[in-house]
């Protein structure tokens, strides 16, 4: 029984949802968001509330069950408030700044790289050593700050590198001085 996929999903207010067969189409003040869902999920819109039903109780589809209901609410979370990762830099020289609508990182590299923004994803540097990724897709602002954090991962004996705000890195003890 999923307890996840039975909990019904109140629709703030300004959000709309469409359902045509397995596609669904939800609109917010932050945009629009569409996604195609396995076909033996259904949901069912009354006023303010969606219930996600589903066609029987096989393995596979109770775990589509949690999942799709899960997905909908992020979806109708992203449309309305939106999301947002914080990543910080730790490293003497490191720094980062926009250029246009895609991110510069200087991390210790012999060049810059830059991070081109995807379309739906937003780029803030607030100060030098953080940035701010932000849209209402989810998915996708969790998997550009995975990809600016892969550029230079925090290493585990001083710490430096790209992390995520509170990420805790845990470190090493270096060499131990040998004495003869």
């Amino acid at each position: 029984m999923s307890r996840i996929g039975n909990s019904p999903i109140s629709l703030p207010s300004g959000v709309e949802i469409k359902v045509n067969g397995s596609d669904v189409t939800v609109k917010g003040a932050k945009g629009t968001l569409e996604r195609t869902f396995d076909s033996r999920i259904s949901f069912n819109v009354a006023d303010d509330v969606v219930e996600v039903v589903r066609a029987n109780d096989e393995r596979d589809t109770r775990a589509l069950h949690g999942l799709s209901r899960a997905l909908l609410n992020n979806m109708v979370i992203g449309v309305s408030e939106g999301y947002k990762k914080d990543l910080e830099m730790v490293g003497v020289g490191y720094r980062a700044s926009l250029k246009g609508k895609s991110l510069e990182l200087l991390v210790g590299f012999s060049h810059p790289v830059l991070v081109e923004a995807p379309d739906g994803v937003e780029f803030e540097v607030p100060e030098t050593t953080k940035i701010s990724v932000s849209g209402i897709d989810k998915q996708l602002v969790g998997q550009v700050a995975a990809d600016i954090r892969k550029v230079r991962p925090p290493e585990p004996y001083k710490g430096k590198g790209i992390r995520y705000a509170g990420e805790h890195v845990r470190r090493k003890a270096g060499k131990a001085g040998v004495t003869a």
